[in-house]
Protein backbone atom coordinates (compact mmCIF):
# COMPACT_ATOMS: atom_id res chain seq x y z
CA UNK A 1 0.00 0.00 0.00
CA UNK A 2 1.36 3.35 -1.31
CA UNK A 3 0.74 6.17 1.57
CA UNK A 4 0.34 9.98 0.19
CA UNK A 5 3.19 10.92 2.34
CA UNK A 6 5.20 8.21 0.22
CA UNK A 7 4.52 9.70 -2.77
CA UNK A 8 5.39 13.37 -5.13
CA UNK A 9 4.61 16.20 -2.63
CA UNK A 10 1.28 18.43 -4.11
CA UNK A 11 2.63 21.85 -4.37
CA UNK A 12 -1.26 23.11 -4.70
CA UNK A 13 -2.98 20.61 -2.38
CA UNK A 14 -6.40 22.71 -3.62
CA UNK A 15 -5.99 21.41 -6.72
CA UNK A 16 -5.46 17.93 -5.98
CA UNK A 17 -3.09 14.60 -7.60
CA UNK A 18 -5.40 14.45 -10.45
CA UNK A 19 -3.97 18.08 -11.76
CA UNK A 20 -0.38 17.53 -10.15
CA UNK A 21 -0.14 14.54 -12.46
CA UNK A 22 -1.53 16.12 -15.36
CA UNK A 23 1.27 18.53 -15.18
CA UNK A 24 4.27 16.08 -14.21
CA UNK A 25 3.41 14.89 -17.69
CA UNK A 26 3.07 17.58 -19.48
CA UNK A 27 6.47 18.13 -18.61
CA UNK A 28 7.66 15.18 -20.18
CA UNK A 29 6.36 15.56 -23.37
CA UNK A 30 9.29 16.18 -26.09
CA UNK A 31 7.18 18.41 -28.67
CA UNK A 32 6.35 21.91 -28.04
CA UNK A 33 3.28 22.42 -29.76
CA UNK A 34 1.78 18.81 -27.93
CA UNK A 35 3.14 19.88 -24.33
CA UNK A 36 1.53 23.90 -25.36
CA UNK A 37 -1.91 22.14 -26.09
CA UNK A 38 -1.88 20.01 -23.21
CA UNK A 39 -0.89 22.97 -20.82
CA UNK A 40 -4.54 25.03 -22.09
CA UNK A 41 -6.08 21.90 -21.55
CA UNK A 42 -4.57 21.73 -18.67
CA UNK A 43 -5.49 25.43 -16.97
CA UNK A 44 -9.39 24.96 -18.66
CA UNK A 45 -9.52 22.20 -16.33
CA UNK A 46 -8.11 23.87 -13.20
CA UNK A 47 -10.77 26.49 -13.37
CA UNK A 48 -13.66 23.26 -14.12
CA UNK A 49 -12.11 22.16 -10.54
CA UNK A 50 -11.94 25.46 -8.85
CA UNK A 51 -14.80 27.25 -10.54
CA UNK A 52 -14.86 30.13 -7.80
CA UNK A 53 -11.74 31.39 -9.23
CA UNK A 54 -14.41 32.84 -11.88
CA UNK A 55 -15.27 35.50 -9.80
CA UNK A 56 -11.67 36.95 -8.88
CA UNK A 57 -10.46 39.15 -11.19
CA UNK A 58 -7.47 37.83 -14.37
CA UNK A 59 -8.66 34.82 -12.91
CA UNK A 60 -7.49 33.36 -16.11
CA UNK A 61 -3.73 34.81 -15.54
CA UNK A 62 -4.23 33.26 -12.06
CA UNK A 63 -4.64 29.95 -13.36
CA UNK A 64 -1.44 30.44 -15.49
CA UNK A 65 0.00 31.15 -12.77
CA UNK A 66 -0.70 28.32 -10.45
CA UNK A 67 -0.01 26.07 -13.62
CA UNK A 68 4.09 27.39 -13.23
CA UNK A 69 3.43 26.86 -9.22
CA UNK A 70 2.16 23.30 -10.28
CA UNK A 71 4.92 22.77 -12.56
CA UNK A 72 7.99 23.97 -9.85
CA UNK A 73 8.60 27.02 -12.50
CA UNK A 74 9.89 24.06 -14.29
CA UNK A 75 7.48 24.11 -17.36
CA UNK A 76 8.40 25.40 -20.56
CA UNK A 77 5.41 26.06 -22.30
CA UNK A 78 3.75 29.39 -24.28
CA UNK A 79 1.76 31.41 -21.92
CA UNK A 80 -0.11 34.16 -22.69
CA UNK A 81 1.24 35.81 -19.56
CA UNK A 82 3.89 36.63 -18.01
CA UNK A 83 5.80 33.90 -16.78
CA UNK A 84 6.46 33.96 -13.21
CA UNK A 85 9.95 33.17 -11.26
CA UNK A 86 10.50 31.79 -7.28
CA UNK A 87 11.83 34.66 -6.64
CA UNK A 88 8.78 36.55 -7.87
CA UNK A 89 6.62 34.62 -6.13
CA UNK A 90 8.60 34.70 -3.04
CA UNK A 91 8.43 38.70 -2.53
CA UNK A 92 6.01 40.22 -0.16
CA UNK A 93 3.54 42.54 -0.55
CA UNK A 94 3.92 46.14 0.66
CA UNK A 95 3.03 46.50 4.31
CA UNK A 96 -0.16 48.44 3.91
CA UNK A 97 -0.67 51.46 6.30
CA UNK A 98 -3.25 51.36 8.71
CA UNK A 99 -5.66 54.53 8.90
CA UNK A 100 -4.32 55.99 12.45
CA UNK A 101 -7.57 57.16 14.31
CA UNK A 102 -6.75 59.07 17.53
CA UNK A 103 -6.98 57.27 20.55
CA UNK A 104 -10.37 58.69 21.94
CA UNK A 105 -11.94 58.37 18.69
CA UNK A 106 -10.68 54.90 16.97
CA UNK A 107 -14.52 53.79 17.28
CA UNK A 108 -16.07 56.18 14.56
CA UNK A 109 -14.16 54.47 12.42
CA UNK A 110 -12.63 55.28 8.64
CA UNK A 111 -16.12 56.17 6.74
CA UNK A 112 -16.87 58.37 9.17
CA UNK A 113 -13.65 60.44 8.28
CA UNK A 114 -14.26 59.48 4.81
CA UNK A 115 -18.12 61.01 5.09
CA UNK A 116 -16.11 64.29 7.29
CA UNK A 117 -13.73 64.72 4.22
CA UNK A 118 -16.87 64.73 1.92
CA UNK A 119 -18.71 67.34 3.92
CA UNK A 120 -15.87 69.58 4.22
CA UNK A 121 -15.72 70.32 0.10
CA UNK A 122 -19.09 70.53 -0.27
CA UNK A 123 -20.27 74.39 -0.59
CA UNK A 124 -22.20 75.47 2.26
CA UNK A 125 -26.09 74.59 1.65
CA UNK A 126 -28.74 72.50 2.78
CA UNK A 127 -26.86 69.52 1.21
CA UNK A 128 -23.82 70.29 3.26
CA UNK A 129 -25.90 70.74 6.44
CA UNK A 130 -27.98 67.25 6.23
CA UNK A 131 -24.79 65.80 5.56
CA UNK A 132 -23.04 67.25 8.53
CA UNK A 133 -26.45 65.79 10.37
CA UNK A 134 -26.12 62.41 8.73
CA UNK A 135 -22.79 62.45 10.29
CA UNK A 136 -23.07 63.12 13.51
CA UNK A 137 -26.02 60.73 13.88
CA UNK A 138 -23.91 57.75 13.01
CA UNK A 139 -21.41 59.00 15.22
CA UNK A 140 -23.67 58.69 18.32
CA UNK A 141 -24.80 55.46 17.45
CA UNK A 142 -20.96 54.03 16.84
CA UNK A 143 -20.35 55.79 20.34
CA UNK A 144 -23.11 54.34 22.26
CA UNK A 145 -22.43 50.39 20.51
CA UNK A 146 -18.78 50.69 20.95
CA UNK A 147 -18.65 52.22 25.02
CA UNK A 148 -22.04 50.67 25.41
CA UNK A 149 -23.42 53.63 27.24
CA UNK A 150 -25.31 56.84 26.47
CA UNK A 151 -23.56 59.81 24.85
CA UNK A 152 -24.36 63.60 25.49
CA UNK A 153 -25.35 65.18 22.05
CA UNK A 154 -22.88 67.59 22.93
CA UNK A 155 -19.84 65.62 23.27
CA UNK A 156 -20.45 63.81 19.57
CA UNK A 157 -20.38 68.24 18.57
CA UNK A 158 -16.66 68.45 20.00
CA UNK A 159 -15.94 65.05 18.76
CA UNK A 160 -17.31 66.24 14.88
CA UNK A 161 -15.07 69.53 15.36
CA UNK A 162 -12.02 68.27 16.28
CA UNK A 163 -12.09 65.63 13.83
CA UNK A 164 -13.33 68.30 11.02
CA UNK A 165 -10.16 70.57 12.52
CA UNK A 166 -12.86 73.15 13.68
CA UNK A 167 -14.55 73.21 10.13
CA UNK A 168 -17.90 71.19 10.66
CA UNK A 169 -19.42 73.05 13.38
CA UNK A 170 -23.34 71.76 15.17
CA UNK A 171 -22.87 73.81 18.10
CA UNK A 172 -25.98 75.82 17.04
CA UNK A 173 -28.24 72.49 17.21
CA UNK A 174 -29.04 72.21 20.90
CA UNK A 175 -29.45 68.42 20.25
CA UNK A 176 -29.34 65.73 17.92
CA UNK A 177 -33.15 65.56 17.89
CA UNK A 178 -33.73 68.64 16.58
CA UNK A 179 -32.34 67.31 13.65
CA UNK A 180 -34.56 66.77 10.69
CA UNK A 181 -32.41 63.97 9.12
CA UNK A 182 -32.54 62.11 13.21
CA UNK A 183 -36.61 62.36 13.11
CA UNK A 184 -36.69 61.06 9.11
CA UNK A 185 -33.56 57.99 10.26
CA UNK A 186 -36.21 57.24 13.26
CA UNK A 187 -39.32 57.14 11.05
CA UNK A 188 -38.49 54.56 8.99
CA UNK A 189 -37.07 52.31 12.18
CA UNK A 190 -40.76 52.59 13.71
CA UNK A 191 -43.16 50.12 13.03
CA UNK A 192 -45.57 51.04 10.36
CA UNK A 193 -48.39 53.01 11.53
CA UNK A 194 -50.85 52.40 8.88
CA UNK A 195 -50.45 48.79 9.06
CA UNK A 196 -51.01 48.53 12.87
CA UNK A 197 -53.73 51.02 12.49
CA UNK A 198 -55.50 48.91 9.85
CA UNK A 199 -54.68 45.84 11.81
CA UNK A 200 -56.50 47.29 14.84
CA UNK A 201 -59.05 48.21 12.95
CA UNK A 202 -59.78 44.71 11.72
CA UNK A 203 -59.88 43.29 14.85
CA UNK A 204 -62.43 46.09 16.09
CA UNK A 205 -64.97 45.43 13.56
CA UNK A 206 -64.54 41.16 13.88
CA UNK A 207 -65.44 42.14 17.41
CA UNK A 208 -68.37 44.14 16.46
CA UNK A 209 -69.63 41.26 14.24
CA UNK A 210 -69.24 38.41 17.31
CA UNK A 211 -71.53 41.44 19.31
CA UNK A 212 -73.83 42.11 16.83
CA UNK A 213 -74.67 37.84 15.77
CA UNK A 214 -74.91 37.42 20.15
CA UNK A 215 -77.33 40.12 19.89
CA UNK A 216 -79.38 38.66 17.33
CA UNK A 217 -79.57 35.63 18.78
CA UNK A 218 -80.68 36.48 22.14
CA UNK A 219 -83.59 38.36 20.35
CA UNK A 220 -84.44 34.95 18.59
Amino acid sequence: MEYNTQKTLLQMPEYGRIIQQLVERCKEIENREERNEMAVAIVDFMGQRNPQLRDEENYKHKLWDHLFILASYDLDVDSPYHIPTAEEMKVKPKRMDYPVLQGEFKFYGKSILQLIDKAIELEAGEEKDALIQVIANNMKKSYNVYNKEHVQDDVIFRHLKDLSGNRLDLTVLDSLEKSKIYYATNRTNRPNNGKNNQSNQNSQNSQNKRRNFQNNKNRK
